[in-house]
């Protein structure tokens, strides 16, 4: 029990020493002065309230769901009438649903058993999410069902959570929060980050791309007056746009952006920037047989419901490569990208609340976190030596490297210290010396019931290890359960509670143990001043 050989000792200390190396950065860090930059430097990040930076609220448009649902559906019943030979007229999207009429009314068994397929089986919802019926003896009617719209919708806002993520890594800060709140708000929050305008001008931007074939046949004054063509829609050029006014594009048929598998701002032969995008390889077939198939006629590239630009198809583009321009300057076209990699947000968000932490706050509660700190450790320090003596010094020293090996590992894993991070330092500045109480009071208890030194202290450390055991295994738990299922600041304090009571029966249990071993042997001790 109290045998260290040379290899264990090598091996406890290089462990122990390694995660006080690894906190140093932090420290330098948390106490003001600056960390040289050619040296690695592992530092903790952070939270909103003590670094600062920007906090955003978003609210989805959750009604467009259902027009991107109904979109959806007309483009799979076309091509599913098309492929079985089945002729229909115009698709109506009046009162929330799609409504066509068969040419013939003989196909009406046929048109059913070609729907039914999409619209049943298990589904989103476990349900149908489509009803269908007929009316007039060959008029189809879809109607979405309201099961299907909420997980629709539940969806949507699941992926644009993801997509917000994305989008925000790709600005390079550290450690953001970002949570669903409710069913239809998303809650950002960027430590560090003081101006929250490019944040929101990156986070609004839909970043929606299309290309689509535009309407030649549609006649200028009609384009002038908003009428499309039937299947055809008016959409306007973007401002930055080489051209202006309005433009009409096929409403079907074109290639989304989804497909894209990379974006990345560039310059074109005249210099200016632009965004250079590559398809997948469904996503470049498309494009090279949309291009094949209508060259010498003109497409539109379409970013949120604008149309940047309107290019002729001189020859297939193939390879699955492409360029967009559109009067971009270098930082909105690396915006631009990032949204393309990130990918498209299902649905609009508005930003409904921001606000901005300055850093002075953080300052604050840092110094006064870094006081309790250093008091409460100083009073539990002068308690443990006055209390245990030699035995105390060595309870002293755990708590300290027990400090150190907390800061070490978060700054390992790069997580993120809050204002209840603090708290929880000093909390277990006062849990940390409970091990080492429980030990020496049991080796107390076997020198009174006459157990030799050694004896006493082999007896001390291996019964008290089980009380020591059972309960921090019972404080992981709670901590486990507190990073599961709080968010935010409770994240940060459970993150502290877990490492701090790894690490607190590490260093009272096994170095304490250790040095207790290296002083029995050299100095061989008659009694115990403990």
């Amino acid at each position: 029990m109290l045998d260290f050989p040379v290899w264990k000792r090598v091996w406890l200390w290089g462990i122990t020493l390694l995660g006080a190396l690894l906190a140093v950065p932090s420290i330098v860090m948390l106490a003001g002065g600056a960390w040289p930059s050619g040296l690695p430097d592992p530092e903790i990040n952070l939270g909103l309230d003590l670094a600062g930076g920007s906090h955003i609220l978003l609210e989805a448009e959750t009604d467009e769901v259902l027009g991107l649902r109904l979109t959806s559906m007309e483009e799979e019943v076309r091509n599913a009438m098309g492929k079985a030979g089945i002729g229909i007229g115009d698709i109506s999207r009046e009162n929330g649903r799609l409504t066509f009429m068969l040419e013939e009314a003989s196909d009406v068994d046929a048109a059913r058993e070609q729907l039914l397929p999409m619209i049943e089986g298990v589904g989103l919802t476990g349900q149908r999410d489509w009803d269908l019926s007929v009316l007039d003896g060959q008029r189809m009617v879809l109607t979405p069902t309201g099961a299907g719209l909420t997980q629709a919708v539940e969806n949507a806002m699941d992926t644009a959570t993801d997509v917000v993520r994305r989008r925000i890594d790709e600005l390079g800060t550290r450690e953001p929060t970002i949570i669903r709140q409710g069913d239809n708000r998303i809650v950002v929050q960027v430590p560090g980050l003081q101006d929250p305008e490019a944040l929101k001008e990156l986070l609004g931007q839909t970043a929606k791309l299309e290309f689509k074939l535009v309407d030649t046949s549609a006649l200028p004054d009609q384009i002038a007056q908003g009428i499309a063509p039937p299947g055809s829609q008016i959409l306007p050029f973007a401002p930055d746009a080489n051209q202006q006014g309005v433009i009409a594009v096929r409403r079907l048929g074109g290639i989304q952006g989804d497909q894209l598998t990379n974006a990345q701002q560039g310059y074109d032969q005249n210099g200016a920037p632009v965004v250079s995008i590559t398809f997948n390889q469904e996503g470049g077939r498309r494009f090279a047989q949309l291009t094949t198939q209508n060259v010498n006629r003109p497409f539109a590239i379409i970013l949120d419901g604008e149309v940047l630009s309107a290019p002729n198809i001189n020859e297939p583009i193939l390879g699955g490569q492409a360029q967009i321009s559109g009067g971009f300057s270098v930082d909105s076209a690396n915006n631009l990208a990032i949204s393309l990699r990130s990918g498209a947000l299902p649905v609009d968000l508005a930003v409904v609340e921001e606000r901005t932490v300055g850093p002075d706050l953080g300052a604050d509660s840092i110094e006064r976190g870094v006081l309790a700190l250093i008091i409460g450790g100083v009073a539990v320090l002068v308690f443990m030596v006055v209390t245990y003596g030699r035995f105390g010094l060595y309870a002293n020293g755990a708590l300290v490297l027990n400090v150190l090996l907390i800061l070490g590992i978060m700054a390992l894993l790069g997580s993120t210290l809050t204002l209840p991070g603090i708290a929880g330092f000093v909390l277990t500045i006062g849990t940390a010396v409970d091990a080492n109480v429980l030990i020496n009071e049991r080796i107390r208890e076997e020198r009174r019931r006459g157990r030799r030194v050694v004896q006493a202290v082999e007896v001390g450390y291996r019964e008290a290890q089980r009380a020591i055991f059972d309960a921090n295994i019972t404080n992981v738990i709670a901590g486990v359960l507190l990073f599961l299922f709080g968010s935010g600041p409770i994240r940060g304090f459970a993150i502290v509670l877990i490492i701090g009571i790894v690490t607190s029966v590490f260093t009272a249990v096994v170095l304490t143990r250790m040095w207790v071993a290296g002083y029995l042997r050299r100095k061989r001790p008659a009694d115990l001043n403990i």
